[in-house]
């Protein structure tokens, strides 16, 4: 699940006001296991202050009108924090995690005084050096994003790096772990809290509203984190997950049954370390999984320092082939690759090929407990629930991070398209369903398909529309640019990572600002 792509950053250090290093300060003890959610370093590092002018220039200086038609101009000045803060990991062993503490300063009624706080889950990376507080020189914006959508518009941002990222002490990230997950984002805005007011915006302070959001794996955490801290009794004003795979155990379903998202093998790769490591069960060996060229060193591969696609040179992931281009049995020959929809075909057959990453006996295996235990929501819709007694371990961890096992009581907007090859859109229809089942009436959840076609009374028929120009504008782009295609295979690369992000940005600030 690739992220959201914004042009870097590159000329704002010239133009931020201020900068200061990662010197410690003197509260910074050491703690044997300190509780979770304990900040590791009071105060935190200040890491920048960016102005509101010099954020405007620095965005009219890139052309990024989009992002800044989203956003808006910026109201406030930005103090950045790095927090480090205990928590744990996937198989609840002590650890630390890092984040953002964006925290909105100026004599602008929106950027002092009581201010809500906005929790945000970032996308996946495969970058064991990735950190929030990093606006310049992060090649998928989300910083910068945050920054300038919600920071300087006065919300106080909280955004973690998650365990196992930047100098958190964990050795693997608990990827799609729903329980560490959501502690993870519990345990940063904990620390967070006990940050505030700080000593760079000393008349900022939390008004006690909270709103959580997140993009792709991101949007799978924000629901998560969501779910936790409502079972908790935690107050949650609103929130708006984005494109995530938040019925998991019918996503991997899909993919096993030849539905390859794009972006695949990082995720599986991801996935299976993550789940091992938290359930210890997955398999008695990495060969049991993966085929031999990468089962030596594939617990240990990401996240990483080298880049990704270096490591696709080095022979040591495959760029697209999760699956063999031989079918695991002439039974499932239909699904190697799957062929409808067939707006997605050319996606799934990206999937297969002779250097994949899957071996076909643990393919087999899957798929036979897939058909003897079938999901209640995938490919039929029955119970609506992940299966209810799945034989493979794989899919019994997956059952246990699966999302349809609870309905929100606060305000929800889930926005995506139902185009996009990254995560497939029929995951957010089947919470809409499952939720259409047994939420109140009227339910606090609304549904936004940039995709669909808008209506008379649409609400969101300008933002459709919008969306719609920008896929052609992409399409047309690339036919001059020399397609052959129509441009087909350009808005599918950028469909996920570019094309949606700032569309449902734009629902999300509108729908919180209502809040």
């Amino acid at each position: 699940m690739r992220r959201i792509d914004v042009q870097a950053l590159c000329i704002l250090t010239a133009l931020l006001l201020a900068a200061c290093g990662g010197g410690k300060s003197s509260s910074d003890a050491v703690v044997a296991n300190p509780p979770r959610g304990q900040l590791l370093q009071s105060p935190p590092e200040l890491v920048t202050i960016v102005s509101a002018p010099a954020l405007l220039l620095a965005l009219n200086a890139l052309a990024n009108q989009q992002l800044l038609a989203v956003s808006g101009t910026p109201l406030c000045d930005v103090a950045v924090h790095r927090i480090r803060y205990a928590t744990v990991g996937g198989a609840n062993e002590p650890t630390t995690a890092s984040g953002a503490l964006m925290v909105p300063v100026g004599n602008d009624p929106m950027c002092r005084g009581p201010r809500p706080i906005l929790l945000y889950a970032h996308g996946t990376t495969t970058d064991r050096a990735f950190d929030m507080t990093r606006l310049q020189g992060d090649p998928n914006g989300e910083a910068l994003i945050m920054t300038a959508l919600f920071a300087s518009q006065g919300y106080i941002v909280v955004a973690p790096n998650y365990a196992g990222y930047d100098s958190s002490a964990l050795s693997y990230h608990p990827y799609l772990v729903a329980d560490q997950q959501s502690k993870d984002m519990i345990d940063a805005l904990t620390a967070a809290r006990s940050a505030l007011p700080t000593a760079a915006a000393p008349s900022t302070a939390d008004s006690g509203r909270l709103f959580i959001t997140g993009y792709s794996q991101g949007g799978y955490v924000a629901m998560a984190t969501h779910r936790a801290m409502q079972v908790a009794g935690m107050t949650v004003t609103a929130s708006a997950p984005m494109s995530g795979p938040y019925a998991m155990a019918a996503f991997v379903d899909a993919a096993f049954a030849g539905r390859v998202s794009s972006g695949a093998t990082v995720s599986f790769t991801l996935l299976m370390t993550a789940y091992q490591k938290t359930y210890g069960n997955i398999y008695s060996g990495t060969a049991d999984v993966f085929e031999p060229q990468y089962a030596g060193g594939i617990e240990s591969l990401l996240p990483s320092t080298t880049p990704r696609s270096q490591l696709y040179a080095q022979g040591k992931l495959p760029r697209d082939a999760m699956f063999s281009s031989t079918p695991p049995d002439p039974a499932f020959t239909d699904v190697t690759p799957a062929t409808t929809p067939a707006n997605l075909a050319p996606i799934f057959a990206l999937g297969f090929g002779t250097e994949n990453l899957v071996n076909n006996s643990f393919r087999l295996g899957y798929l036979l407990d897939a058909q003897a235990n079938p999901d209640g929501g995938w490919p039929a819709t029955t119970t609506g629930i992940a299966a209810a007694t799945p034989a493979v371990h794989l899919r019994q961890a997956l059952k246990q991070n699966d999302l349809r096992n609870w309905t929100p009581t606060s305000p929800m907007l889930l926005c995506g398209g139902n185009a996009d090859p990254t995560v497939f859109w029929f995951n957010t229809q089947l919470m809409q369903g499952y939720w259409a089942a047994r939420a109140p009436s009227p339910s606090p959840v609304i549904v936004l398909d940039l995709d669909s076609t808008a209506s008379g009374n649409d609400p969101y028929a300008d933002l459709k529309n919008q969306f719609s120009l920008a896929k052609q504008i992409a399409a047309a782009t690339a036919v001059a640019q020399g397609a052959t295609d129509g441009g087909a295979s350009a808005v599918a690369d950028a469909y996920h990572a570019g094309l949606v992000p700032p569309f449902c940005l734009e629902a999300v600030q509108a729908f919180f600002a209502t809040r």
